[in-house]
């Protein structure tokens, strides 16, 4: 869905379209990577493509100005509302960008320790710590939906701390470096390796409600 407005939540916001990518097969949460790329010309026409990298199934809608758009009074208002919400909207954008920095945090490191180059280089014992840690955090999650940011941010901290000292002895173990195709652990705190290069570049798009 594709909206425009100054809120912090979908709700809040006007919806100018929707499209769907379909075909785009099961994969594991944090697997699957979605290019999506918003492009406006000089007329004000705005193109929004989509496309799944491991598939290459894309998808694209086009947005004229005469379709669905805010008209002037409309848009003063909702820059008014925008403000008179900040303080409102600045606090929940803080406890979404909280939960998904745990939530992504352990399903990456759920992911991450079902790799067979990593899986192979941890003992037993050790993914067996991690996969409980992971599995009792994300129970957590799915029961604490509207929690404090300090009780997301205080979730991940007990998770790093069980996490980064395996997956940082086990590089260690390696040689001080991250065997080759060893996947991305961007998002890792304390003295875990320096997070691959996939994860940068892109915008980030996130839903809020």
């Amino acid at each position: 869905q594709v909206f425009e407005g100054e809120r912090a939540r979908t709700k809040d916001n006007n919806q100018l379209g929707k499209f769907e990518l379909s075909g785009i097969p099961p994969a594991p949460r944090g697997v699957p990577q979605i290019n999506v790329v918003f492009d406006i010309d000089a007329n004000g026409i705005l193109n929004v493509s989509a496309e799944d990298k491991s598939t290459g199934v894309k998808n694209k809608i086009t947005i004229t100005n005469d379709k669905g758009r805010l008209t002037k009074d409309e848009i003063e208002r909702m820059v008014q509302e925008a403000e008179k919400y900040k303080a409102d909207d600045e606090e929940l954008k803080k406890k979404v960008e909280a939960k998904n920095g745990v939530e992504n945090y352990a399903y990456n490191m759920r992911n991450t320790i079902r790799e067979e180059k990593v899986a192979s280089q941890l003992s037993a014992e050790d993914k067996e710590k991690i996969e409980k840690a992971v599995d009792e955090c994300i129970s957590w999650l799915d029961g604490n939906q509207m929690a404090e940011v300090e009780e997301f941010e205080h979730q991940q901290k007990e998770l790093e701390a069980i996490c980064n000292p395996i997956i940082t002895k086990m590089y260690q173990g390696a040689g001080g470096g991250a065997p080759g195709g060893m996947p991305d652990m961007g998002g890792m705190g304390g003295d875990a390796p320096p997070p691959g290069a996939g994860g940068a570049g892109g915008p980030k798009i996130e839903e809020v409600d």
